[in-house]
């Protein structure tokens, strides 16, 4: 086996400044993992969405300063999982690939073939795997990508130990900084998906499940809590409950929310607005005190040594897809990428 490592990190990407808005925009309903259309049909409707989303899209990055700051934290986990990987003796690169802004897949396959890899290992920034997420990453950068090197894809680690780990900590850290409050119910807060994607077989929704009971299990503290989804768009019916309804619910029941970002591994549009100041205010109205968000995970340090261990029993494996940790997908959910392998 040669001992050259590249690990790419796959995230969805964000808009560099406010110009950018529209182009990402189109990019991502351009996509037909999320808009399952014929191209004809596709991209004229991504450019009416581009363009009727834009302004108030580029209203929320301004609160953020203008820009994501999902390409930053991306680098900073980055260059974290690198040192790691560096201190555990291999010789090793991570470089970041985003879905719909740059850098793009082509321009990082680039980077990866000039660095002349012996070993490559492909991984997410998407703990559940989706064929909305995961899969369309994997899929974009088997059509680029032209280098050397054995090839392994890690599809997702909804119940690794660190990543679990990772997420107890944030939220018992934030409970206790609030000062332990009694009358709080835990909301995992996921991005969601439309229904017609989970009854084609896609497991997201299983997966965030599985992820919310493994964390749940370390906060006995902890132990009213419920599954919430965030972030429709669209006129097509979605998974639910959705987080403005679960928040309504508490303000009903008279609980306080900690909120935790199960599905997302960064700071970004749907965590620093949605949640922090759109959810918040309707909190506010709804009387849900208090209301608390635990962070993303970011650099946290059980998280980054989780990837590092995927990286790892990755390498022992053959080449292909597999997830990491006990995690295997009912055989209900025919978009497994174990499944559309055949495994």
């Amino acid at each position: 086996m040669g001992n050259r490592l590249a690990v790419v990190l796959f995230n969805l990407g964000g808009p560099d400044g406010l110009a950018a808005v529209r182009p990402f925009l189109f990019n991502l309903f351009r996509d037909p993992a999320i808009i399952s259309a014929p191209a004809f049909v596709r991209y004229p409707l991504a450019a009416l969405i581009s363009t009727t989303r834009e302004k108030s899209a580029q209203a929320n990055y301004s609160r953020m300063g203008g820009a994501s700051p999902l390409l930053p934290e991306t680098r900073k986990q980055a260059e974290s999982l690198e040192a790691q990987l560096l201190a555990a003796g291999h010789v090793a690169k991570v470089f970041v690939a985003m879905r719909y802004w740059k850098p793009f897949s082509d321009e990082t396959a680039r980077a990866v073939a000039d660095y002349g890899p012996d070993q490559i290992v492909l991984l997410p920034l998407y703990p559940q795997f989706s064929t909305t997420t995961s899969a369309s990453s994997l899929k974009a950068w088997a059509k680029v990508y032209r280098g050397g090197g054995q090839s392994r894809s890690i599809c997702c680690y909804p119940t690794t130990e660190g990543f679990v780990q990772a997420h107890v900590k944030a939220i018992r850290e934030t409970w206790i900084k609030a000062g332990k409050p009694t009358g709080v119910r835990l909301l995992f807060s996921a991005h969601g998906l439309p229904e017609k994607v989970i009854s084609d077989g896609d497991p997201y929704q299983a997966q965030v499940e599985a992820t919310a009971a493994a964390v749940v299990a370390h906060l006995p503290e902890l132990s009213d809590w419920r599954i919430s989804y965030q972030s429709r768009v669209g006129p097509l019916k979605w998974i639910g409950p959705s987080t403005v309804e679960e928040i309504n619910r508490a303000g009903q029941d008279g609980v306080g929310l900690l909120i935790s970002p199960i599905a997302f591994v960064s700071e970004h549009i749907e965590t620093l607005v949605e949640l922090d100041h759109e959810y918040a205010e309707l909190a506010e109205i709804k009387g849900v005190r208090p209301y608390l968000r635990a962070p993303a995970l970011g650099v946290e340090a059980h998280f980054i040594s989780a990837l590092a261990g995927a990286v790892d029993r990755s390498l022992a494996r053959e080449c292909g897809v597999a997830p990491d940790g006990d995690w295997r997908c009912p055989g209900v959910y025919a978009k497994c990428p174990l499944a559309m392998k055949g495994s």
